[in-house]
């Protein structure tokens, strides 16, 4: 069992993610973290993210452990990530990457739950169940704005919505693996549904699926 979620940042598709693999006991996959991982293990391994064969050698013993990392979430591990992002080989590793744990998800789990921009789309295209899980710019930015706040930052809320929405312009119109719902996925709008009320409606499609 196979289920893809994607969506804009901020949407709550992580959460979901997280809440209904846990649900049917699951494999989760955040694959947001994926090239903050491989770029971090160069990093801690005396490389340079920008060299293209320590970024292939790292993405290829890449360890889904290793995505629970806290570390992350850090400055150090975005730079590494937007370095070695940019490289093919590297990409079509972790492409094949994300399908092996849909296909044998670790753990012995009878699913794998994966969210990220383009599962629905590009990775998984014949997932069993594809949601797309969406909230208003303005709602989206006022998580964010929390979020950051309660990491003890002092973000302001306007350039929080600003480079939300200059990010989402970014991932819609690429040309490649564009942000966009799947042609049979369920579209769950979470602006006005809490954490709660988001599961229970994403739990009464899949199981009706």
């Amino acid at each position: 069992m196979i289920v893809a979620i994607d969506g804009p940042s901020a949407s709550g598709k992580g959460t979901l993610a997280r809440r209904i693999a846990e649900h049917f006991g699951y494999a989760h996959l955040d694959t947001g973290k994926i090239y903050r991982a491989i770029g971090r293990a160069v990093v801690r391994a005396g490389g340079d993210p920008a060299d293209p064969a320590a970024a292939l050698e790292a993405a290829t013993a890449l360890d889904p452990a290793s995505l629970d990392d806290p570390a992350l979430g850090g400055d150090e591990a975005a730079r590494a990530a937007s370095q070695v992002a940019l490289m093919q080989p590297v990409r079509d590793q972790v492409l094949d990457f994300q399908r092996q744990f849909a296909e044998r998800p670790p753990g012995g789990a009878e699913g794998a739950v994966l969210d990220g921009r383009d599962i629905g789309t590009v990775v998984c295209p014949a997932a069993h169940v594809k949601l797309f899980v969406t909230a208003s710019d303005e709602v989206r930015a006022e998580r964010r704005h929390k979020e950051l706040l309660e990491r003890g930052e002092a973000p302001i809320y306007a350039r929080v919505l600003q480079e939300m929405r200059e990010r989402d312009a970014r991932d819609t119109k690429r040309d490649v693996a564009p942000l966009r719902p799947a042609e049979d996925a369920f579209v769950l709008d979470t602006s006005d549904l809490d954490a709660d009320a988001a599961f229970a409606a994403a739990l009464e499609f899949i199981e009706a699926r």
